[in-house]
């Protein structure tokens, strides 16, 4: 097994999207490098090119379908952790305010007012309240449209009555970026915890009347992830939100059990990619989305580590 520090050697050897978060989850460097790390996501490697390719109608990619490319692009700039405050962001985010809709079937709804689907409004919710544009509409609705098991489903408007993971997570994360930018509220505070709970209480994925694996795709990880549940993606969810609970225990070890024997975690089968950046991973080698996602993931659930996870921005 490599040790941890040529894992993190690894890691740093990449894109400023990649170290910075290195540096604020891994290795606790002081606030100042991090974030002098964190500056350059706008101007080189992986954020600078997909900065490059929006369009000057604010969308990526075109057609009746371009709300595709641009919200998954949009989502993996934050999950790249590109400053908000910067100049690059800034004016990305201006001309998707003033010139992004979703299109004549919602009405000509603005970008950051949503569509009709939870699993979109969620992830819309996270990057409204991340670049500036917290939406309490959205919230609203969003609340409005929480399910009796405590999740969501994008079916539910024909007729479902259960949850859906991969819903229930994109509006969690939506949730909680809201609750960052606007503060916290019980009505927030009591959406997340029944969330919560619906994932919990089925171990993040088995089903709850037979204890079987939902998804066997779930327990294998992918990155970008747009709008797909995997295990990692909802522990590293948790682990943001501050959730602590000895049912994590299962789907924690599931995670550590998919390390290989150099201490990196591969790429499973990647989701069909409206983004089209070239992130250097390839199917079943090592990959550095994984690896770090999964490090912090375990350090957070395994305090007494070095370099226990933090939630910063």
């Amino acid at each position: 097994m490599a040790s941890r520090s040529a894992v993190v050697k690894w890691l740093l050897d990449s894109d400023p999207a990649i170290r910075w978060q290195v540096m604020r989850d891994l290795t606790a460097e002081p606030a100042e490098r991090v974030a002098a790390e964190r500056a350059r996501v706008a101007t080189e490697g992986w954020g600078a090119e997909l900065l490059a390719r929006q369009r000057p109608n604010g969308h990526w990619g075109a057609g009746p379908r371009a709300w595709e490319p641009t919200l998954h692009t949009f989502q993996l700039l934050r999950q790249l952790g590109l400053d908000p405050a910067s100049a690059p962001a800034r004016a990305a985010v201006t001309r998707i305010r003033e010139q992004v809709t979703w299109g004549p079937w919602h009405g000509e709804s603005p970008f950051f007012e949503g569509e009709v689907e939870p699993c979109i409004n969620g992830a819309t919710l996270a990057l409204g309240a991340y670049f500036g544009a917290p939406n309490p509409r959205l919230v609203d609705r969003l609340l409005g449209e929480q399910l009796a098991d405590g999740g969501w489903n994008c079916e539910a408007e024909r007729g479902s009555v259960r949850s859906s993971f991969h819903t229930t997570i994109c509006v969690l994360e939506g949730l909680l970026e809201y609750e960052k930018a606007a503060g916290p509220s019980s009505a927030l505070a009591q959406a997340r915890a029944r969330a919560h709970e619906y994932l919990l209480e089925r171990r993040l994925f088995r089903r709850l009347a037979t204890g079987e694996v939902i998804e066997p795709g779930w327990t294998r990880f992918a990155f970008p992830t747009t709008w797909h549940y995997d295990v990692l993606r909802g522990l590293d969810y948790l682990r943001s939100a501050g959730v602590r609970d000895e049912r994590l225990a299962e789907p924690v070890a599931l995670v550590a059990s998919r390390s290989h024997h150099n201490g990196r975690w591969p790429l499973a089968a990647p989701h069909p990619d409206p983004i089209g950046l070239d992130l250097g991973e390839r199917r079943g080698k090592a990959s550095r989305w994984n690896t770090l996602r999964a490090m912090r993931v375990l350090d957070g659930y395994a305090p007494e580590r070095t370099g226990a996870g933090r939630d910063e921005r």
